[in-house]
């Protein structure tokens, strides 16, 4: 009996977090796909990646976990990573096609990289195909109407986990920032805002496209706004 051909890695961009901004593309793949790879912290059975996608899953399809622990120490990460990269060859190797789901584009602080990179990295790597989504960032700004760039402005996207000097530089270098990962560095966030001429003006965004959003002006003095956070600051021009 020959070996079962290797099936194809999709990673797919699911968008903010409602189910009617995936793309029509990931829709196709997810209409015919047989097993479903959904991240998830330890201890957490609830994926917005998932629920997002549900609507549009095949009813016999097979879904298999990959857990991810909430840390920065790289000796733990890089055990998750090891141990999910192995549940999703055995995945592929078996011959199944299988979808990694993403909140957001799928290479934009994702997840998905990491576990791409180490895919990469046992040798023998995967077919793998992304399907990009919509960030939460361009949510927000179609939210709220805010134009993000024009004509020659530049538009950064910066991690929100950077100290205060760091973060006020980031800004005075261009003319739109979006701040991601900003939970729990609210104060380096907020004075780097501040030193940047940015602090009344920048959007604060949390879980947009989901149950629970909201947008207000100015970072209203939170300690710790909600996890899925975004600022957005524009540069006035004028």
């Amino acid at each position: 009996m020959s070996a079962a051909t290797p099936g194809i890695l999709y990673g797919i961009g699911v968008g903010p977090g409602s189910s009617d901004l995936l793309t029509l593309r990931a829709v196709d793949v997810l209409r015919r796909i047989h097993a479903i790879l959904a991240a998830a912290s330890p201890g957490n059975d609830y994926s917005t990646a998932l629920n997002t996608a549900r609507p549009y899953l095949r009813k016999d399809v097979r879904i298999l976990r990959l857990e991810f622990p909430m840390t920065r120490q790289r000796d733990k990460l890089r055990i998750a990573w090891e141990v999910a990269a192995r549940q999703t060859r055995d995945v592929l190797e078996a011959g199944e096609d299988a979808a990694f789901l993403t909140i957001g584009d799928p290479l934009i602080y994702s997840t998905f990289g990491y576990l791409l990179r180490t895919l990469q990295e046992g040798g023998h790597a995967p077919k793998v195909r992304i399907v990009p989504g919509i960030t939460a960032f361009q949510a927000a700004a179609a939210r709220t109407g805010t134009v993000l760039c024009e004509g020659t402005e530049s538009l950064r996207v910066v991690a929100g986990i950077s100290d205060e000097e760091a973060l006020t530089r980031e800004m005075n270098d261009a003319d739109t920032v979006v701040l991601v990962k900003v939970y729990r560095n609210a104060a380096a966030i907020t004075g780097a805002l501040r030193r940047a001429g940015r602090g009344s003006d920048c959007l604060l965004a949390s879980c947009v496209e989901q149950t629970g959003e909201r947008i207000s002006r100015g970072m209203n003095g939170e300690d710790t706004p909600p996890y899925m956070s975004l600022v957005l600051s524009r540069k006035n021009n004028d």
